[in-house]
């Protein structure tokens, strides 16, 4: 909390990940609290958080690779047609999960944050301005359809979460290095993607 007792700024991963466990309380935490508690005026903070999710243990449960590439895809779709603030429906604000997983993902993830936080700095700024950040967030509609069939397979979400984490990151800290660095972890995702599609198309339930 600052002085005014609102949220500190999320700024990096790290803060991202102690605003998460300093500012929710309770046994179960709703997704209009963690939103809340990182901040959901701006998409960095946003794009961050989900990507951070997707990449930890909270999608252990079921379906949760769904539906945080459904919030993904929706967000992502405000920051392409360029809307200011991001929003969600009331039902998908409301849902709730235990907080005790989110905590012990964000004490986990904090042992290796620092070293990608070290990383991060202001560079090639213009990258995470308009009109690129119209094409961040294209990436990031890409990313999560991809996790979609991807899903079906044990970590094979784990690519386009991790490309949407590192540019919740890069908007966050106005990193321009970190977006092209996600754009080439997505590129992988892709190549992942056509790999899968014999297995894809055996498994997909359409």
């Amino acid at each position: 909390m600052n002085r005014a007792g609102s949220p500190a700024p999320v700024t990096n991963l790290r803060t991202l990940m102690h605003s998460l466990v300093m500012n929710t309380e309770g046994e179960d935490v709703s997704v209009r609290e963690i939103l809340t508690a990182v901040g959901r005026r701006a998409y960095g903070p946003v794009l961050l958080l989900l990507g951070f999710v997707a990449v930890s243990p909270l999608t252990i449960v079921p379906g949760a690779n769904w539906f945080v590439a459904t919030l993904t895809l929706i967000f992502a779709l405000q920051i392409t047609v360029g809307l200011k603030t991001p929003w969600l429906p009331r039902k998908l604000l409301d849902v709730r999960f235990k907080r005790e997983l989110m905590v012990k993902s964000a004490g986990t993830g904090e042992q290796y944050a620092h070293m990608l936080d070290a990383l991060v700095k202001p560079r090639l700024t213009f990258l995470t301005a308009a009109p690129f950040v119209q094409l961040v967030g294209m990436v990031c509609v890409l990313a999560a359809l991809i996790t979609y069939p991807l899903g079906l397979f044990p970590l094979g979400p784990l690519l386009p979460s991790l490309a949407v984490l590192l540019l919740g990151l890069a908007l966050t800290a106005r990193d321009g290095v970190v977006v092209l660095l996600a754009v080439a972890t997505f590129s992988g995702s892709v190549v992942l993607m056509v790999k899968m599609l014999p297995k894809v198309a055996q498994l997909w339930p359409f």
